[in-house]
């Protein structure tokens, strides 16, 4: 693959490899779009002074291409093994020692709520998950991925994470605009068009936040609703991880069915621990822990699914209260014979 790129003219390589352009434009140098000299030669005939200044070497640049393009072909290969189609949670113990009976398969485009008091344990859920527990964390439970033990070396590995957390807190600290960090990150999954990738990313946390932001706004200066609707399209759209874990998404102040939705429709496996029964009621089964281990699981029923009818009517009425508030308007009442309903 190397030698076959090195060949090729730099005019195909702009448009059939645009992962290279990235590549380049980090050591400051800006391939020309119509040129139709194969890249070595191109490489060899910049001037001895701008690769002193560059810091690097032609020959040594070559070897970081070559790099480079190896790292870009496995994580490609990988991704494209890692086709995850369930994962099973099989139990184990609680914080007393009384054993977890129960053994759950999660599949593609499912979302499960995980709930419980506040220090119940559902967070240790959410980390067995996205460890890959295998017996040796404090729980003793063992997850599988498409009913296997997990490799190991995919285990352990930073690059090839099965699993997407999303905490309650999110700050970025990154000094880069909200198109700047978007746009890295689809150049680094090498993505073909990273700037419509771009655009349809924060299209949609728009359709999310409660707040729009333009891509030009600074990560910094993002709300926590904004980051989190960010960083909700962000997995949706770029991240390979097909498992996502959401620690109470009701504190951020978005859209929680886009969310939902928008997740679901990439066939994502959905985790939430949440304490709102709105978004309880909108998953499709919700596991009840209690002294660190689940004690049961609740399918959604047709009773339920009525009531939520009904919790969410009076959920669009606070939404409505709320944006009265803010905009500084009188709290009006609804009509129905002076009820808040």
């Amino acid at each position: 693959m190397f030698a076959e790129i090195c060949r090729k003219e730099i005019q195909d390589i702009v448009t059939g490899h645009p992962e290279i352009i990235g590549f380049f434009s980090n050591y400051g140098i800006i391939l020309p779009e119509n040129h139709k000299v194969a890249l070595d030669k191109y490489l060899y005939s910049l001037p001895d002074e701008m690769m002193q200044d560059i810091g690097i070497g032609h020959e040594q640049l070559l070897v970081h291409l070559e790099y480079f393009l190896e790292k870009q072909k496995m994580m490609m290969d990988a991704d494209q093994r890692t086709v995850v189609e369930s994962i099973t949670i099989i139990g184990g113990q609680d914080k007393s020692g009384e054993k977890e009976d129960v053994t759950l398969t999660l599949r593609a485009g499912s979302v499960t709520g995980v709930v419980g008091a506040t220090g119940s344990g559902k967070s240790r859920l959410l980390a067995d998950i996205e460890w890959m527990a295998q017996g040796d964390t404090p729980t003793g439970r063992q997850i599988r991925i498409n009913g296997a033990i997990p490799d190991v070396q995919r285990r352990f590995s930073p690059e090839h994470k099965l699993v997407a957390q999303l905490s309650q807190n999110m700050n970025f600290v990154m000094d880069a605009t909200v198109g700047e960090f978007i746009r890295m990150h689809a150049e680094s999954r090498f993505i073909r068009d990273a700037n419509r990738m771009t655009a349809d990313v924060i299209l949609q946390a728009n359709t999310l936040a409660g707040e729009p932001f333009a891509d030009d706004a600074p990560l910094t200066s993002l709300s926590g609703g904004q980051s989190r609707a960010l960083m909700i399209a962000d997995t949706a759209f770029l991240s390979t991880s097909p498992v996502v874990l959401i620690d109470e998404i009701e504190n951020a102040g978005i859209d929680r069915k886009k969310a939902l939705h928008l997740l679901v429709k990439k066939e994502k496996i959905v985790l939430i621990a949440t304490h709102d029964p709105i978004l309880a009621l909108m998953v499709d089964q919700r596991l009840v822990i209690k002294n660190g281990g689940i004690c049961r699981v609740i399918r959604t029923s047709d009773a339920e699914k009525k009531l939520l009818s009904r919790l969410e009517k009076l959920d669009n009425r606070m939404q409505t209260l709320r944006r009265q508030l803010r905009n500084g308007d009188a709290i009006q009442m609804d009509g129905y014979n002076g009820r808040w309903y």
